[in-house]
């Protein structure tokens, strides 16, 4: 896990680093971050406890915990990733604990929409690609390059024409999934329409 969480500001259309395969389908959000670790004031130290029960069952064997994993920040899962509640605590313990971007076959959609939120594209493949792609990074390391305007990613062996939402697309190019940073860029507006409003009053 990395020790220092930085979040994502702005614009984002590049994304490159290390992969992390997480095999399995209909992984839900008590399982990505357990439902005790909600009644947190913060989300600061949600990254040290992703997948907290599942990585106790399998004592030291999970992705999270294996060494060869550790700084990995592009997360490769399988279908229907992120159902079940619609706690917003999943994807931030994820980036807590350093994932940038998601690449799977399919998401539920409250979690994608709480990952773009933060800054976390989700990207989608079919399922044969998304198979050749986790065998091939359990037997070898994988960095992968992610390149947004062209929605496509590669290594130096493999090379995925990406599916994502056009609308989601845009947000990151243009860094519209920043709404604290879109809101300050509008303070302006913000104020005239403040100004504008008949209920308020100035002194």
């Amino acid at each position: 896990m990395k020790s220092e969480f930085t979040p994502p500001i702005g614009k984002i259309s590049q994304i490159s680093g290390k992969c992390i395969s997480l095999i399995g389908n209909d992984i839900d959000t008590d399982r990505i971050i357990p439902a005790r670790f909600l009644k947190c004031v913060s989300f600061d130290l949600l990254g040290k406890s992703v997948f907290e029960d599942d990585r106790k069952t399998l004592k030291g064997r999970h992705p999270f915990d294996l060494k060869e994993n550790q700084d990995s920040s592009i997360l490769i899962v399988n279908s229907n990733f992120g159902c079940g509640s619609s706690r917003e605590h999943a994807p931030q313990a994820l980036i807590r604990w350093g994932i940038r971007a998601i690449i799977g076959e399919s998401f539920a959609e409250i979690f994608y929409s709480n990952c773009i939120a933060i800054g976390i594209p989700c990207f989608t493949l079919p399922k044969k690609s998304i198979q050749d792609i986790q065998k091939y990074n359990f037997n070898k390391k994988l960095f992968l390059e992610i390149d947004l305007k062209n929605s496509s990613a590669k290594s130096e062996d493999l090379n995925f024409n990406l599916e994502i939402k056009d609308s989601s697309k845009n947000m990151f190019l243009t860094g519209e999934w920043d709404a604290t940073a879109t809101l300050l860029k509008n303070s302006s507006l913000v104020e005239r329409k403040f100004k504008d409003l008949p209920y308020i009053k100035f002194s």
